[in-house]
Parts: C-alpha cells; structure tokens; sequence
C-alpha cells in the first residue's frame, strides 16, 4: 500500500544520491555531468518530497505541520526549493555541495532518529484546529530554510577565507572553485534577507494564534522566548551589515550562530524546555 511513509522513504534515497553526487562534484571531481546528477536528483526529491506531505495530508485530514516529524519534512521540502532556485538564478552549482548535506541530514533525522510515536498520526490538539497553523508554520518554516542555505554558504565562506590567508597547497587550488568570496558574502545576506520577513511574520501571526488558543498573544514560553533570541539575533545581523557595514567572518559566523540557535530551538526546546509547544 502506497502511503506518506513510502514516499518519505524515496525522498530520503533521493536526497543521499543528490547530496552524493554533489559531494563528489563539489569535492573530488571537475565533472559538470556530477554536478547535472546532483541538480536532477534534488528536483526529483523535492517533487516526491511534495507528495509525502500531500499524502500525509491526506491521511491526516489536516495540513502536515502538527507535529516534529510533519514539520521536519516540510523543512527538507522549503530547503531544496530555496536552494534550486539560487542555483538556477546564479548558476554556483558548487553550493549544493554544502546545502544538500543540510538537507540529507534533515531527511535522515526524519527517517532515522524520530521516535515512531512522532512519526504517528494521532488526532489533532485542540489548539492546533485552525487556519493559523497553516499560515504560522509555512512561514516560520520558510524563514528557516533561508537561514539554513545561509549557513551553508557562511560555512564555504569560512573555509575559503581560511585558506585563501595561506600560501599554495591543494586546498588553496581546490578553493577556487568555491564563488568570490564577495559573491557568497552576498549570497548570504541576501538568504538572511529573504527570510527574515518570514521569520517577522510567522512570530506575529504565532503572537495572533496564541491569543486565539490560549487568552494571550505572548506567555513566555520556552519556544516563544527562544523564537524571540533567533528573531534577534537575524535582527542584529541586519542592522550591522547595513548600518556599520559589517560583512565578511563576522557576518559568516553570525549566521552560523543564528542557524545554531534555530537547532536549540526546534530540537532542544522540544526535548529539554517543553512547555505549551510540547506537541511540537
């Protein structure tokens, strides 16, 4: 029988094969047809990526969001869109070397780690029986595959910056096939900036919703509050760079700090601090 779990199951085939091939096109061999393999696989996981969570839809009877496995597939699912459509636009093959590994990492969280009670589909909490889940999780999620391509590109740009500040060697020589390092300061800024807005707005519409369901727009619960230190954190990314300028390692390691409390806070505060989030 045909279900959401087969289709997880090929997408999670699919995304090891595209982060494969751009592994060894990225690390190994000058091979474009690599590069080509790499590229059709991650179309092809993101189209049967797209038909798990409509299957799971299906099943569910309501969107596929409610829970961590449902969500971490949505997030898999966001990041190979946001990734395919940098690459189409500005042809850096080279970074999906580093964003598919996010996103085969993802994938196996969601296939290898997960409790099957997460993997389950059980009735859906009272409070999460509105059209806010839908609008909340799609952007929140959005936001984080932003911010997730964004670490990516800081951490090619750490090890390009790195290397370049040593004389000759192979890795000075393999370095060069990363883009300028101005091209993926760039890059990173712009994935900030892309997902910030939807960052904003998928706290604000949560604000909203948690007054719907619970008689308040904000109560300090322990994913609020850390919502809160990842939307300052970006925010402070931003007003550095285009107030003082800063770019480069600060920004690069900036976002990797961003991406790192976005980890805390969906599988830390999900496991360690539960609170009115818990089902999340």
């Amino acid at each position: 029988m045909i279900n959401s779990f087969f289709w997880v199951d090929i997408t999670f085939w699919l995304y090891l094969a595209s982060c494969t091939f751009y592994m060894l096109y990225g690390l190994f061999y000058k091979n474009e047809t690599l590069g080509l393999l790499g590229t059709v696989t991650a179309i092809l996981g993101a189209i049967i990526n797209t038909l798990a969570l409509v299957y799971r839809a299906y099943e569910a009877g309501h969107a596929p969001f409610a829970n961590l496995y449902e969500s971490m597939l949505l997030f898999t699912w966001a990041t190979v869109i946001g990734y395919l459509i940098m690459e189409f636009k500005y042809k850096f093959r080279i970074i999906g070397t580093f964003i598919m590994s996010i996103v085969f990492l993802s994938i196996l969280t969601i296939v290898w780690l997960l409790p099957y009670r997460y993997q389950n589909i059980d009735p859906l909490n009272p409070a999460l029986q509105s059209i806010w889940l839908e609008i909340h999780v799609i952007t929140t999620f959005i936001g984080y595959a932003a911010f997730a391509i964004s670490f990516g590109i800081s951490i090619m740009y750490l090890l390009k910056n790195g290397v370049e500040k040593k004389t000759g060697g192979g890795l000075k020589n393999f370095m060069i096939r990363f883009p300028d390092l101005n091209i993926l300061d760039d890059l990173n800024y712009k994935s900030i900036a892309w997902g910030f807005p939807f960052l904003t707005i998928g706290i604000i519409t949560g604000a909203y919703w948690a007054n719907y369901a619970w008689g308040t727009y904000w109560s300090w619960d322990p994913k609020e509050t850390w919502s809160a230190i990842v939307w300052l954190i970006y925010a402070g990314y931003l007003h550095a760079r285009v107030t003082h300028g800063w770019k480069g390692v600060r920004t690069a390691v900036f976002a990797i700090i961003g991406f790192i409390a976005i980890v805390f806070l969906y599988w830390g505060v999900s496991f360690i601090l539960p609170g009115l989030h818990a089902y999340a």
